[in-house]
């Protein structure tokens, strides 16, 4: 029965490393906090890597009950951005630990 030899260790070796980093990187952008903001810093949205939302700041100035539509609109625009650069920084920090290659399942 084939046991595989120094280059099947030194491969799984590579991979046990690499599966170690991943998690690690995880925890890592888990932890990190991403804001964005829309209408001039009127509406901020703050989230983490895992796509939790940790606040939601309102200027009161925005707020009126004559136009609670462009405050919505504010607050979409908010999220849509927060998103946008959790997506990109975990495609970042992952990409740099596959050397680019695209895993399914990561993020």
């Amino acid at each position: 029965m084939y046991q595989g030899g120094p280059n099947m260790k030194d491969l799984m070796r590579k991979a046990q490393k690499m599966q170690q980093d991943m998690m690690k990187a995880q925890e890592e952008l888990a932890n990190q906090i991403v804001e964005a903001q829309a209408g001039g810093g009127m509406v901020k949205v703050e989230i983490n890597g895992k796509y939790e939302v940790k606040s939601l700041k309102i200027d009161p100035e925005v707020v009126d009950p004559e136009d609670v539509e462009m405050l919505e609109d504010l607050i979409v625009a908010a999220f849509k951005e927060a998103l946008e650069k959790v997506s990109k920084t975990n495609e970042d920090s992952m990409s740099k630990l596959t050397g680019g290659m695209k895993i399914p399942g990561l993020f």
